[in-house]
C-alpha cells in the first residue's frame, strides 16, 4: 500500500517503447545489465550510451524510507496516497503508477549497481580532483572526447606529457604522483581540462567538478579558471556550531550576498555574515535563503545561469569564507537554505558545463540535443534527466552542499520548467488536471526531483526542501513515500503578482476582500506553501518594490519623520505593513522576504551591465535608510520584526486551523482566525468602525497583541491595548448556520483605516503570569495609546478627518 513511510510493495516491470532520444526511461528488449569498475568508478553499461537501455524485465522495488527491501507487485500499487487525499487525481492513477515504477527502479538499479542512492551521489569523491595514495587522481566524464590533457599553473599549461586515459564508458583519468612529498598540484593553483573533439579541435574547459572558479578582475570579459581546492589543514574553516533545531515554520530571509552592501560594490560573505546577519536575526526570522551561490560568469544572471554547480561564487570569497557565513549564522540560531539551480545551465561554453557539449548525441552529453535541450526564453541549455551521469552529478551535487557547507536544505529554481516538456512557455495554467498529467509532463525530471528529495531527507532528515513552481501541479508538495514529488513546501507565486497588480492598476476602493482573502488562501491541502508579497522578482529591473509603486517618487523627499506625512506616504507605509502581514498570515505555512523589503526599499534591482554602464549604483542595500532614526523606513522594519516576534510566540503559521469569517466588501474589512488569534484587517481608506463585531471559536476574554497602528510602526495610536474585549455567545453551539459569521462567539472592537488589528485569547486561570510572560511583550505602544485621540469605551478614537461608523451588526 502507498500512503505511509515503511509500507512496502511489489512490482514488475513491463517493456515500454520509445524513441531513441530517450535514455533509461523506456525499453524495447530486456537483458542482464552489468556494470563495469575502472580506476574505482562505477560506470553504466554500453547501452547507457548513443544507443538502447537494456534492462531487466522484473526489478525489484520498493516505495519506503528503507532500501533494504525493494519488492514491488502491480496489485499493491492501487492504493497510492495522493490519490486518498483527492479523489479528483484518481483518473490519472496510471499516469501515478508509471512514474512510481519509474523511480523504484531506478533506485533498485542503484542498490544493486553502487551500492544504493546515497553511495551514487558521493560522485564528488571519484569525479574531479581527489587524493588517493600519494597523488591526486582527476577523473573527467567526457565520452565525445578524442584526446584529452590536464593543463593549469603546475605543468605551465602544457599538457603534452598528461595525457588521459579514458575508459569505455567516457570516463578520462590521471594520475598525478606527489613530488617531494608534497601535491604536485598546488592548493589555489588554476587548472583547466583541455580535449579534443570530433573535429579535431582542441578546448580547453573547467571540469565540470571544480569546487572553486576564479576570473582575472582587471581584465574585461576575462574567461574564468578551474581553481585546484585543498587548503592545508591550518587554513581550512573547521565548523564550530550545529545545525539549529527545524522551526516549526520557515520565517525565510531571501538574499543576495554580493549585493548585499551599502556601496556600490560587491559584498563578501564575511561582511554579509558578520553586518547582515545580525539584521536578520534582530527581525526574528528563522531562515536564510541565499541566492547565487554557485558559479556563474554573468552576474546580472541573479546567479541562475550557473557555470559551476560545485563551485561557490569567488566573487563575494572562498570556500572556507562562505563556511563561516554558514557557521555564523548557525551560532545566530538561523538555519540556511541554498537557492539551488538544477533546471538549466548557462550557455556560456567558455566557462561552464556547455563547454562539454561538442556536438555529440544525448546519451553522452549532459544536455538534450536540438530544441529540447535549449530554452528559448532563457537562453541556456536543459538537462537530460534520464542520463545515468546526469543523475550521478546532481545527486551529488545536492550532498555536497549539504554535507560540505552544511546547508540546513534547499530552495529549487524553476521547477516549472522542469516538470514539463513545453516548460511552462506561453502555457497558462487553469488547474485542469490535464495540464499536469500527460505527455507534456517530463518524467525524467519528476523521477529525478523524486529521487533527489528522497535523497536529502535520508542525508538530513531535518531539512527544509521548497519548490519554485508555478503550474500547481497536484502531489508536488507530498511525500514521495505517497507518490508526490517529494517537496515540503511551494512557493505561493500567485501571491505577489495579485499585490503587483493591486498597487498598480487599482484604486483603493476597487480592492475586493474577497479576491484578496480567495488569492491568499488558494492553495492545496495538506500541501503546504510559503507566502510572500514580494521576492527578487518584483524588484528587478523593470518593476518596482511595493513600497515604491505606494510612495513612488514620494520616497526621495517625504520619509523624513520631522514633517508631518503626505497624505502619499501615509497611505503607502500602512498598506506596505498590511499587504506584508496579511500575506504572511494568511497566505501560507511560511514566510519569505526578500532582503531589504523589510523596512520598504526603494526603487529597483538593477544589475551592472552595458545599459546602465557596468552601473552598481542600484545593486546594493540601503541600510542607511533604515538606520537614520528620523526616516520612515525605522517603522516599516519595527512592524515586520514584530511580525516574526507573534508567530515565534503564537506559532500561528504553523497551525492548520485558518478560518476566514468575514470578507465585507462594502466595509473593506477581512476577519479570520489562524490558530487562536483573530485576525482584523481594515483596507478602508477612510472609514474607522467602533464597535465592529468580530467572529471567534473560543469564549474568553480578548486583547491586543499586534497593532499596526502603534506608535512604533508609524501610526496615530487609536487602538486600545489595555482593554479586554469580552466575547458573547452567538446562535445555538453546533449549529453554524445560526452562528454570526459562522462563529459561535463574538467581540467588539474598534478598527480604524488602514490597520491591522491582531487580538489573543487571555487564558484567565494564569492571567498574572500571562501579563508578566514574554507573549505579552508583542504587545506595543501601549504606553503612548492614551496620547492621541479621544478615548471611548476604553478605544482611543479617530481622527477628525476619519469617517466614523459605529456598528452593531456587520
Amino acid at each position: 500500500m502507498l500512503g505511509s513511510l515503511g509500507l512496502h510493495l511489489t512490482c514488475s516491470f513491463e517493456s515500454l517503447s520509445c524513441s531513441k532520444d530517450y535514455l533509461s526511461p523506456r525499453v524495447t528488449q530486456t537483458k542482464a545489465v552489468s556494470f563495469q569498475l575502472r580506476h574505482g568508478v562505477l560506470s553504466p553499461p554500453e547501452g547507457l550510451r548513443c544507443g538502447k537501455l537494456e534492462r531487466s524485465p522484473r526489478v525489484s522495488a520498493v516505495l519506503t524510507d528503507d532500501s533494504s527491501r525493494m519488492t514491488v507487485s502491480d496489485e499493491e500499487m492501487e492504493d497510492i496516497g495522493v490519490l486518498r487525499t483527492d479523489s479528483n487525481l484518481e483518473p490519472y492513477k496510471d499516469h501515478f503508477k508509471y512514474r512510481i515504477k519509474r523511480y523504484l527502479e531506478q533506485k533498485s538499479l542503484f542498490e544493486k549497481h553502487e551500492g544504493g542512492l546515497e553511495e551514487f551521489a558521493q560522485g564528488y569523491a571519484k569525479f574531479g580532483f581527489n587524493r588517493e595514495d600519494g597523488g591526486i587522481v582527476y577523473r573527467e566524464w567526457a565520452p565525445a572526447a578524442q584526446e584529452a590533457q590536464l593543463v593549469g599553473d603546475f605543468n605551465g599549461w602544457d599538457g603534452s606529457k598528461y595525457e588521459m586515459e579514458k575508459d569505455q564508458f567516457g570516463v578520462w583519468s590521471i594520475k598525478i604522483p606527489d613530488f617531494g612529498g608534497s601535491p604536485a598540484i598546488p592548493h589555489n593553483s588554476k587548472v583547466k581540462f583541455r580535449f579534443k573533439h570530433g573535429k579535431g579541435v582542441w578546448v580547453d574547459r573547467i571540469p565540470a567538478w571544480i569546487k572553486y572558479a576564479t576570473v582575472d578582475p582587471t581584465r574585461f570579459a576575462a574567461p574564468y579558471d578551474g581553481v585546484y581546492w585543498d587548503p592545508p589543514p591550518s587554513e581550512r574553516y573547521q565548523f564550530k556550531y550545529g545545525r539549529p533545531p527545524k522551526p516549526k515554520a520557515p520565517r525565510i530571509y531571501e538574499a543576495h550576498v554580493g549585493m548585499s552592501s551599502s556601496e556600490p560594490r560587491i559584498s563578501s560573505y564575511r561582511e554579509f555574515a558578520d553586518n547582515v546577519l545580525p539584521r536578520i536575526q534582530a527581525n526574528n526570522y528563522n531562515t536564510v535563503q541565499l541566492m547565487a551561490v554557485m558559479e556563474h560568469s554573468y552576474y546580472a544572471s541573479f546567479g541562475y545561469h550557473v557555470t559551476n554547480f560545485f563551485a561557490v561564487s569567488s566573487r563575494s570569497g572562498t570556500p572556507e569564507d562562505l563556511k563561516y557565513l554558514i557557521d555564523k549564522a548557525h551560532s545566530l540560531g538561523l538555519r540556511v537554505l541554498m537557492d539551488v539551480v538544477h533546471s538549466h545551465a548557462s550557455n556560456n561554453v567558455t566557462d561552464g558545463l556547455s563547454g562539454f557539449e561538442v556536438g555529440q548525441c544525448t546519451q553522452e552529453s549532459y544536455f538534450h540535443t536540438g530544441d529540447r535541450g535549449y530554452h528559448k526564453l532563457w537562453d541556456s541549455r536543459l538537462f537530460n534527466y534520464a542520463n545515468w551521469e546526469v543523475l550521478r552529478f546532481f545527486l551529488s551535487n545536492l550532498r555536497w552542499w549539504l554535507e560540505e557547507y552544511q546547508f540546513d536544505g534547499f530552495r529549487f529554481d524553476g521547477v516549472t520548467s522542469m516538470l514539463y516538456h513545453h516548460h511552462g512557455i506561453n502555457m497558462a495554467f487553469t488547474g485542469n488536471y490535464d495540464e499536469y498529467f500527460s505527455e507534456a509532463t517530463d518524467v525524467d525530471a519528476v523521477v529525478y526531483l523524486m529521487l533527489a528529495n528522497h535523497l536529502i531527507h535520508k542525508i538530513l532528515p531535518s531539512a527544509t526542501v521548497i519548490a519554485e513552481d508555478v503550474s500547481g501541479m497536484p502531489g508536488l508538495g507530498r511525500p514521495v513515500s505517497e507518490g508526490g514529488v517529494g517537496f515540503e513546501y511551494r512557493l505561493a507565486m500567485a501571491i505577489p503578482d495579485k499585490w503587483i497588480d493591486y498597487v498598480k492598476n487599482k484604486k483603493d476602493e476597487e480592492w475586493s476582500m474577497k479576491e484578496i482573502s480567495w488569492s491568499l488562501t488558494n492553495r492545496r491541502y495538506t500541501e503546504k506553501c510559503v507566502s510572500y508579497a514580494e521576492s527578487h522578482d518584483q524588484a528587478i529591473v523593470g518593476d518596482k518594490t511595493i513600497a515604491f509603486f505606494l510612495m513612488d517618487k514620494e520616497m526621495y523627499s517625504g520619509m523624513s519623520c520631522l514633517n508631518e506625512a503626505s497624505p502619499t506616504v501615509e497611505r503607502g507605509v500602512a498598506l506596505h505593513k498590511m499587504i506584508h502581514f496579511i500575506t504572511m498570515a494568511l497566505g501560507g505555512e511560511g514566510y519569505l522576504n526578500f532582503m531589504g523589503n523589510e523596512f520598504g526599499h526603494p526603487e529597483w534591482i538593477d544589475f551592472p551591465r552595458e545599459g546602465n554602464g557596468w552601473s552598481y549604483e542600484k545593486c546594493r542595500r540601503q541600510w542607511n535608510l533604515v538606520d537614520t532614526d528620523h526616516l520612515r523606513y525605522k517603522f516599516m522594519n519595527a512592524f515586520d520584526r514584530a511580525m516574526h516576534l507573534l508567530d515565534e510566540k503564537f506559532s500561528f503559521l504553523s497551525s492548520a486551523k485558518q478560518i476566514v469569517s468575514s470578507t465585507n466588501e462594502e466595509d473593506k474589512v477581512i476577519v479570520f482566525e489562524r490558530g487562536d488569534l483573530v485576525f482584523v484587517f481594515n483596507f478602508h481608506p477612510v472609514n474607522t468602525y467602533d464597535g465592529y463585531k468580530v467572529g471567534c471559536d473560543l469564549p474568553g476574554k480578548y486583547r491586543v497583541t499586534l497593532d499596526s497602528d502603534a506608535f512604533e510602526f508609524g501610526g496615530h495610536g487609536r487602538v486600545g491595548h489595555d482593554v479586554d474585549h469580552f466575547t458573547f455567545p452567538e446562535g445555538i453551539p453546533g449549529v453554524p448556520e445560526t452562528n454570526f459569521n459562522g462563529r459561535p462567539n463574538s467581540f467588539r472592537v474598534l478598527s480604524p483605516p488602514r490597520t491591522c488589528v491582531v487580538y489573543y485569547r487571555v487564558d484567565e486561570s494564569k492571567e498574572t503570569a500571562v501579563k508578566e510572560d514574554s507573549a505579552a511583550e508583542v504587545v506595543v505602544g501601549q504606553e503612548n495609546s492614551q496620547l492621541l485621540g479621544s478615548v471611548k469605551d476604553g478605544n482611543v478614537g479617530p481622527g477628525v478627518e476619519e469617517t466614523v461608523k459605529v456598528s452593531s451588526d456587520n
